[in-house]
């Protein structure tokens, strides 16, 4: 358990990444998608541009998920809620309220039919499974409000469709590919070395550095699973308390 300078110690870090992560990608998002003529220079930032919002992306989902875990701001429901929603109704128009009961369920029955982000019937395909765990994740009501955003974009805001295409679906789906593979199909496959315990997870040899640009530590997955109140930015030190 945390003592109280301990819980506004991890509260104070989590929001100030937090913020500083949603201000980077409302920036980023906004100039590209509206002010960047895609001619001349701007096909040459294109790339660069693509992969920093995607990166993005995969830290607004990253926030969310400490929210739902309480390890944002420990003891305040309502900042986790807040940050929680914001992040991902940026990400991706899902209301976490909605995904946040499956994910539990994914914590619960890890590994199992039961669990939401497991493929039973392809446990060490990539493609099937995560057709699969997109379909359990986006359905109509995202759908909906994608398609919402979308046309108000363009009919309403005037934003390039091509613009939008390239710097908000193109690192939108990036992002799912990087979250998938690095946070769900190698910490969860099936492989010949069984898993360590019940938690049914194994984690990267990533360092830091690589740890961090792969998925936010999120790759430091089994020890996800043993500490789940571990905010995503104290995972590398989770693992080398667990290594000792």
């Amino acid at each position: 358990m945390l003592n109280k300078v301990q819980r506004r110690r991890q509260t104070m870090i989590g929001i100030g990444l937090a913020v500083s992560i949603i201000a980077a990608f409302v920036a980023l998002h906004v100039w590209a998608v509206f002010f960047l003529p895609l001619k001349g220079t701007g096909w040459l930032l294109a790339v660069p541009l693509v992969a920093v919002l995607s990166w993005l992306s995969v830290g607004l989902f990253i926030i969310a998920h400490d929210a739902m875990h309480g390890s944002l701001a420990p003891g305040r429901r309502g900042v986790n809620l807040f940050f929680g929603r914001l992040t991902l109704l940026l990400y991706a128009g899902f209301w976490m309220d909605r995904l946040s009961p499956k994910h539990f369920d994914h914590h619960k029955h890890v590994g199992s039919e039961r669990d939401p982000d497991f493929a039973a019937d392809h446990p060490t395909r990539f493609w099937p499974w995560y057709l699969q765990f997109m379909v359990r994740y986006f359905g109509l009501r995202e759908f909906l409000v994608l398609s919402v955003l979308v046309w108000s974009y363009v009919l309403v805001l005037g934003a390039p469709l091509g613009n939008l295409l390239l710097f908000w679906a193109l690192p939108s789906i990036l992002s799912s590919l990087q979250l998938f593979y690095f946070g769900t199909f190698l910490p969860h496959r099936h492989e010949e070395t069984p898993f360590a315990d019940e938690h049914k997870a194994r984690s990267n040899d990533f360092g830091a550095l690589a740890s961090l640009l792969t998925c936010f530590h999120f790759g430091y997955h089994r020890e996800h699973h043993l500490s789940p109140g571990t905010p995503w930015w104290s995972l590398p030190a989770k693992r080398r308390e667990l290594k000792l």
